[in-house]
């Protein structure tokens, strides 16, 4: 089996939640306590050893990506832009990438959801491993009727799933975190548009499931999900990461520090990326390592 090496992070959307702070930019770029809010998912993607990223924004927000992250390369990845004119929901994300899939597993993120917790590397990297299926995260909430709602039988498999239902069959959020094998593009193209209008990500893995072909992690205590996609839940998120920053002296999202722990970039080159940054704390925490 090919292992999954791409992924697609889907960073569209108006951001009408947070308005008026996307009156002029994507919610995507705003801060997250010290970092861009997209640094969280790239950086997710990265700890699963995914070197190839396609990031779907809209096609005025295209430019401030690029000139945020450019393609990649100081980082040891290849990153790649898609226009999404409008939001179509997010199996639309498989239609508007399938050349960049070109029928290879893929993983799917959301930009505004953040992942943190011990181990997440390697559970990463375990289903970047299996591309067999789809591969779910969840996490056990107290109002699943906000959410997709996944619903497993007593040997832990899925057996059915439900966006946002009013009488909630399970605790278990599915979040902003997916990984499909190679069929994930024939499946995404034959959906239907729900209710609202928009291309069920829930309908796709509605499919697999069906299909005895979806596997669901949970991530039990020790691990932390945010969707950022509130006011409340981007001040929840940033505080939370200043402090993990601030009492443990450990970096959240820092794609030159990921890049080179992974070695995606040697020594030298991460030496020359700390060079170029502007004084600042950021800066200051990375120049640690060279000390080190």
């Amino acid at each position: 089996m090919t292992r999954c090496r791409k992924a697609i992070i889907l960073a569209g959307g108006t951001g009408s939640r947070l308005f008026p702070m996307t009156r002029v930019t994507n919610k995507h770029l705003l801060p997250v306590f010290d970092k861009p809010m997209i640094y969280y998912p790239l950086t997710t993607m990265m700890l699963a050893n995914i070197d190839r990223i396609l990031i779907i924004t809209g096609p005025d927000q295209i430019p401030m990506f690029e000139s945020l992250l450019g393609d990649g390369s100081q980082w040891g990845i290849a990153i790649t832009y898609a226009a999404q004119d409008e939001p179509r929901g997010l199996a639309d994300a498989f239609i508007i990438g399938e050349k960049f899939v070109d029928n290879q597993p893929v993983a799917l993120a959301l930009g505004d959801n953040i992942f943190h917790g011990r181990g997440l590397s390697r559970l990463l990297q375990e289903a970047a491993g299996d591309p067999k299926g789809a591969q779910l995260f969840a996490v056990r909430v107290k109002d699943p009727e906000r959410f997709g709602v996944v619903e497993l039988d007593k040997n832990g498999r899925p057996v059915a799933i439900e966006e946002k239902p009013r009488h909630p069959r399970s605790p278990l959020a599915v979040t902003g975190l997916y990984f499909y094998d190679e069929r994930i593009v024939e499946f995404a193209k034959a959906v239907t548009k729900s209710a609202r209008g928009e291309l069920e990500i829930t309908d796709v893995n509605r499919r697999y499931i069906e299909e005895g072909q979806a596997k669901v992690h949970i991530l039990e205590r020790g691990y932390t999900w945010f969707d950022t996609g509130t006011p409340g839940a981007l001040l929840n998120a940033s505080t939370y990461v200043e402090i993990i920053q601030s009492r443990q002296a450990l970096g959240i999202a820092c794609p030159e520090e990921v890049a080179w722990r992974a070695g995606l970039i040697g020594d030298a080159e991460f030496s020359a990326l700390v060079g170029g940054l502007p004084k600042s704390d950021y800066r200051t925490y990375l120049e640690g390592f060279l000390r080190a």
